[in-house]
């Protein structure tokens, strides 16, 4: 028993000893710093350019969608133009095709008219025959 009470304590002290020790420092030369923050920032750059690169072609897709839809817009705005002449014609030529019509309802009208006028004046002015 009393040799495990000696080891206990005596790894008990040893651990105490091991975790109070300093740790290595990571030396770094000044050299090697330069290196890292010469690689720092050319990624940096890399990065920078990625991004400018990824924002102009974005840029390029947003102008020709845009070009895109204004194309398609006056497309449209033609169509409905010739549509709308289309319409306009063809209102045009039905109300030309109604005011035919009422005049010659009208023409035909008076005809009737003046054919019964004719024919009671007529009637009344010839005497009837006695037989």
């Amino acid at each position: 028993m009393k040799k495990t009470i000696a080891t206990l304590i005596a790894g008990l002290f040893a651990t105490a000893a091991f975790a109070q020790a300093p740790t290595p420092a990571a030396t770094t030369t000044p050299a090697a710093a330069k290196v890292e923050a010469k690689q720092e920032k050319q990624a940096a750059k890399a990065e920078v350019k990625d991004t400018k690169a990824a924002a102009k072609a974005d840029v390029k897709e947003a102008k020709q969608t845009a070009k895109a839809d204004v194309k398609d817009a006056k497309a449209n705005a033609k169509a409905d133009v010739k549509e709308a002449k289309a319409d306009a014609k063809e209102t045009k030529e039905a109300a030309k095709a109604d005011v035919k019509e009422a005049k010659a309802e009208h023409k035909a009208d008076v005809k009737a008219a003046k054919a019964e006028h004719k024919a009671t004046t007529v009637a009344a002015v010839t005497p009837a025959t006695t037989k």
